[in-house]
């Protein structure tokens, strides 16, 4: 049995290196104690593992979601938190029973990827202050990021070089200065607490909405990028949703952070050669251990090194490679993922991604809403789908039809609205009265004679 789950062993030794500066990380740039950030991991791993939905995907804080807490901190205090997560949950649970898991998933891509740069370029930019706040803080951020950048080149990669860089830069710290900030670390008893629901009003529950559609966003789409990285059994999505819905809801109880699943966490367990879903669990249980017996050892790191560390998994976020790419193949979906990504720097996330997914229904209605009208020794003829938004095109081109007899063809048209339906019955009747004589063809009598 041992032997069976020795690579399982491996790979959570490797995943809870990676999720334990990260933990801390996202609790610290979110505005919580660093504690809160590990407990959270603790039950995605612990709870959520151990639930049906996903087998390799590792859930935890994440990045992603780092913008959206500090702002709710901000907003409601940190005492809404619990309750805004524990919202956030049980609405999650609900989507799951309610079978909407894969609904996640037909989100336009160009809108994903413009909330993970815009998410990532306010992370980028968020934790830029510690790492200049002193001539120590810069050098030490700057030789975290190369670490981490190098490692991963080197034939010890088995070893995160997250973990790699944090070390070496806080032993560094407390060699040679001690005049950097550190990271303060609370007790468990003091930090974890029971939601306060005299807080409930309806801003925490808009909150609460907003933190369940996008944790739940990301999770779905990162089970499907998962899946593409290894063999074993797919993931059944409802289930993970109602998974993520249930650790959610618990950390809502417990006052933490929100969870998702973290796609850094996932793909080193898929690399660590992770097997079954023991991987996941015990590097949850690593870090209760470490949270419980060793929380001294997290006031060791400068607050700038955590911060480098974010900064590096903001960069990727941003997904620079992806949006040039994404420009040269398709302007038009570019446009929608820079549009996301700006609006969400420039106001917010809930208001930035709305934006975008109105311009991606827009792009896409335009797209479909393709209609050739093309003059024939006959009349016209009409191919494609004549739509509202293509009513312009061709109200041009009937104003401007000069001859007594006309045949409209209109067999080639596969959809014909409202808007063009009535523009073509009047443009009919007009001509009759002015003494013409219109054909119409195709389409099953369409419009009036």
């Amino acid at each position: 049995m041992i032997k069976k789950h020795w690579p399982d062993l491996g790979a959570s030794i490797v995943v809870f290196l990676v999720a334990l500066p990260l933990c801390v990380g996202v609790a610290v740039a979110s505005g919580v104690p660093a504690e809160l950030g590990i407990v959270t991991g603790v039950v995605g791993g612990v709870v959520v593992g151990l639930l049906p939905g996903s087998t390799m995907q590792v859930s935890g804080p994440a990045a992603g979601l780092t913008v959206l807490v500090a702002d709710a901190v901000a907003r409601h205090g940190i005492q809404a938190l619990g309750v805004i997560v524990l919202g956030a949950g049980l609405l999650q649970v609900l989507l799951g029973v309610a079978r909407c898991g894969r609904w996640f998933r037909a989100i336009s891509p160009s809108v994903v990827q413009g909330m993970l740069a815009g998410i990532g370029l306010v992370l980028v930019l968020g934790q830029l202050k510690p790492i200049v706040a002193s001539p120590i803080a810069l050098a030490l951020g700057l030789l975290t990021v190369v670490i981490m950048l190098l490692w991963q080149r080197t034939p010890m990669r088995v070893v995160p070089g997250v973990l790699v860089g944090v070390v070496v830069c806080t032993a560094l710290a407390a060699l040679f200065t001690s005049d950097v900030d550190k990271i303060v670390v609370g007790t468990l008893s003091a930090d974890v607490h029971l939601p306060n629901f005299s807080l409930l009003d309806t801003g925490v529950v808009g909150t609460a909405v907003v933190f369940a559609l996008v944790a739940s966003a990301e999770s779905m789409f990162g089970a499907t990028a998962v899946d593409r990285m290894h063999n074993g059994p797919r993931t059944r999505y409802n289930k993970e949703l109602v998974a993520q819905g249930v650790g959610n809801t618990i950390c809502g109880l417990l006052g933490a952070l929100p969870m998702t699943a973290v796609i850094v966490r996932s793909s080193a367990n898929v690399a660590a050669g992770a097997r079954t879903k023991a991987s996941r669990v015990l590097h949850g249980v690593w870090l209760l251990l470490f949270v419980v017996l060793l929380p001294g050892l997290l006031t060791l790191i400068p607050v700038a090194v955590l911060a480098a560390v974010l900064v590096h998994a903001g960069w990727k976020l941003l997904g620079l490679g992806d949006l040039v790419r994404l420009w040269r193949t398709d302007r038009a979906e570019g446009a929608v993922l820079a549009l996301t990504a700006g609006l969400i720097v420039a106001t917010d996330l809930l208001t930035g991604t709305l934006v975008g997914l109105l311009a991606a229904v827009v792009k896409t209605a335009w797209d479909v809403s393709r209609l050739s009208v093309v003059e024939t020794p006959e009349g016209l003829a009409l191919k494609g789908n004549a739509t509202f938004l293509r009513l312009p095109r061709l109200l041009d081109v009937l104003d401007g039809v000069d001859r007594e007899h006309v045949r409209m063809d209109l067999s080639g048209v596969r959809h014909l609205d409202q808007a063009c339906g009535q523009a073509i019955e009047q443009w009919v009747d007009e001509s009759r009265r002015a003494g013409r004589t219109v054909e119409l063809v195709g389409r099953g009598e369409p419009v009036r004679r």
